[in-house]
């Protein structure tokens, strides 16, 4: 009997404590990067009148194309560092008659992004 009752004593503790660690704020989380992953070196190989392809291999895929205007391609890039902080990045890229005329976003333009890779 009093075996019986130190046994279902220290189950039920066991028990409850598994239950109640799934409540606590210090679960393990995985810090996962997600989007474009950009640094202002790429950046800085864009220059004016490049085409789709070329900006494409410079920067890789977007993560969004505009389904409504296809002259801006977004790359947005978002990493949770932990529950309270994040680190954001995004770069919008403008193309006229398929040819790059223009960027905007967290990233400064390049010196030479006026000067076209032909001259």
């Amino acid at each position: 009997m009093q075996y019986n009752k130190l046994l279902l004593t220290w189950l039920t503790a066991a028990i409850m404590s598994v239950f109640l660690s799934g409540c606590s704020s210090w679960v393990y989380r995985i810090n996962v990067p997600q989007g474009n992953f950009l640094e202002q070196s790429d950046i800085d190989k864009l220059r004016v009148q490049m085409s789709r392809e070329q900006v494409m291999y410079v920067l890789g895929t977007p993560v969004a194309k505009d389904a409504f205007d296809s002259s801006k391609w977004h790359y947005n890039y978002v990493f949770n560092i932990d529950r309270d902080s994040e680190v954001r990045k995004s770069l919008t890229v403008y193309f006229e008659n398929d040819k790059l005329v223009s960027i905007s976003g967290d990233f400064e333009k390049p010196a030479d992004f006026d000067t076209p890779l032909d001259q």
